[in-house]
């Protein structure tokens, strides 16, 4: 398709709208480029699909999958996605990888390793590139689940459980899941992170293993209750044909989206958006410029609730004085 032909951002708003799924390559390629044109209309995009072009907060379920290498994601993932679609659910995922220093591209590619009917018209899947913070989420990734949420009903972000995933998947998820490993070091290294107050839903891989599995889910309950985080649930889950655990995490998603206030999770999530692609633009200049971090986020939180994320963005740029 020549570069004339290719759809704006108003144009593909307008087909997610209608849920037109098809689309998604197109966001994806519209929001990964940086180019000017190409950041205006990705900025057209997000603006046509807020909350006050739409009347609503987008309806997808945008679910944030994370934790560390290895642990089993992609195969969990193709599990879920097996059970979301057995409830007549559709799902984008958006994998994200470490980037490659020599192509700039998603290193691992998760797309391979998720397994999916390929004839499945109802999944997208896209692996991306992390950027230039080592499991943290590029700009690209946050425009595009906010976007991706106005057609499909689920939109997971899976990313690598190291750097700045944690926190930076919280910023912009609806439901954040935490997945760990029994036996391996996961739970103690979990507890000492101290990012206890992250996931909404903890899962406990290979509940195949027994007791092994059953002691780390027990100790993290334990955990959560001496935090008073006794709101997290911990599902043991085990990916080995035919599975088991997967319909109860389902519930337990659907739960904590259920018991959600989704109105100001996503007002929350549209600032840290902005400000997170003000750092990306600006770096640790920009953020002096806003007199800190921490003065940025009160500052976002007096601007207007109907604000999408390009209008916070240029107040944000227009504070710093660096555009």
């Amino acid at each position: 398709m020549s570069r004339a032909a290719e759809p704006n951002g108003r144009e593909l708003a307008s087909r997610l709208r209608e849920g037109d799924l098809s689309a998604a390559p197109a966001v994806l390629n519209l929001v990964e480029n940086r180019s000017p044109d190409s950041r205006q209309q990705s900025a057209e995009l997000l603006a046509a699909l807020s909350p006050a072009a739409l009347g609503h907060e987008a309806p997808g379920h945008i679910v944030g999958i994370t934790g560390p290498p290895g642990v089993g994601k992609s195969t969990l993932l193709s599990r879920l996605t097996a059970e979301w679609r057995a409830r007549q659910r559709t799902v984008a995922v958006l994998a994200v990888d470490p980037t490659s220093r020599r192509s700039g591209g998603a290193l691992l590619g998760d797309r391979a390793r998720i397994e999916v009917d390929p004839s499945d018209r109802s999944v997208f899947i896209r692996s991306t590139a992390a950027g230039d913070r080592l499991g943290g989420l590029a700009p690209a990734t946050r425009a595009a689940a906010s976007a991706l949420a106005t057609a499909f009903d689920v939109v997971v972000i899976e990313t690598v459980g190291v750097g700045q995933s944690e926190t930076e998947i919280a910023d912009v998820a609806d439901t954040v899941v935490v997945v760990i490993q029994p036996g391996s070091g996961d739970v103690l290294q979990f507890l000492k992170a101290g990012i206890m107050e992250v996931p909404d839903v903890l899962v406990v891989t290979k509940a195949d293993l027994g007791a092994l599995a059953t002691r780390a889910a027990a100790d993290l309950r334990a955990a959560l209750r001496s935090l008073g985080e006794s709101a997290t649930a911990v599902v043991a889950v085990s990916a080995i044909p035919p599975g088991t655990g997967i319909v109860e995490l389902v519930d337990a998603l659907n739960a904590h989206r259920a018991a959600l206030d989704l109105t100001q999770r996503r007002l929350q999530a549209r600032r840290l958006h902005a400000l997170g692609d003000f750092v990306s633009e600006f770096g640790e200049r920009g953020i002096r410029a806003l007199g800190g971090r921490r003065s940025a986020e009160e500052w976002l939180q007096e601007q207007d609730s109907d604000h999408d994320v390009p209008t916070l963005l240029s107040a944000l740029e227009r504070k710093s004085g660096l555009k």
